[in-house]
């Protein structure tokens, strides 16, 4: 099958003709899995493909730190982190989006791979209302919000927004605590997305060292003339 989707996935000011549709094809299954865990996917009517695969090496790579942890999963989306962080051994999982709809995908998921499980939750809830009630609750902490700037334009407010989030994750995250955190704001390049992270970790005033520097995999490659093409920056800290 081949799904169509443009109408709302086109660049910004593209002023392309766009009808989504099936191209081959028609009703499909929507349920796919990936490393042995299985996920509901809205084709139609969920961010962009539904599913980001973009993020699988990174979720594995999650999945190792989280023996024994308790994790918050903010802007969960259909709860990716948040299963590979159960099948890890996490002590306890809550998965936050503004979106009533995904956390609605995100429980089926549950179900899905961990049925009648008593260590997640999922909350309907806005990113920093849910951190302001959330001190010293968390040993691990994923930040992979949409992207905050979709153009140029928009740059200057998202380097902010990035530096807001990552400053309110510093602050509530316990002492030793791990913080998986993302851009994948085309605009916003890797050094832009540092400097916004190392200013939140100077404001918090908590010691901040990088594990693990993560982009997109190899099925999501970079073409050297065109370095906006490293879309997804993120920092294990």
């Amino acid at each position: 099958n081949i799904y169509y989707k443009s109408e709302a996935t086109l660049p910004y000011k593209a002023n392309l003709e766009s009808e989504d549709g099936y191209l081959l094809g028609g009703e499909v299954e929507d349920v796919a899995v990936e490393k042995g865990l299985k996920f509901c996917v809205d084709w139609q009517k969920g961010q962009k493909t539904g599913f980001f695969i973009d993020q699988r090496e990174n979720r594995s790579l999650l999945e190792k730190y989280a023996r024994d942890k308790s994790v918050l999963n903010m802007f969960c989306y259909t709860g990716g982190f948040s299963f590979y962080a159960m099948r890890g051994g996490a002590h306890s999982v809550h998965s936050v989006d503004v979106s009533a709809r995904a956390i609605e995908l995100a429980r089926q998921n549950v179900e899905l791979n961990f049925p009648g499980d008593p260590r997640h939750e999922a909350f309907a809830e806005e990113a920093f209302r849910f951190l302001e009630h959330s001190y010293d609750k968390y040993d691990l902490i994923i930040l992979d919000p949409p992207a905050f700037a979709k153009h140029r334009d928009a740059l200057r407010n998202a380097l902010r927004g990035y530096t807001k989030l990552n400053a309110k994750a510093f602050e509530k995250i316990r002492p030793g605590g791990i913080l998986f955190t993302f851009s994948c704001s085309q605009v916003v390049n890797k050094q832009d997305f540092r400097n916004a992270v190392f200013t939140a970790a100077a404001q918090s005033g908590r010691s901040v060292r990088i594990l693990h520097q993560l982009t997109q995999p190899g099925d999501h490659p970079v073409n050297i003339y065109h370095p906006e093409g490293e879309y997804l920056k993120g920092l294990v800290l």
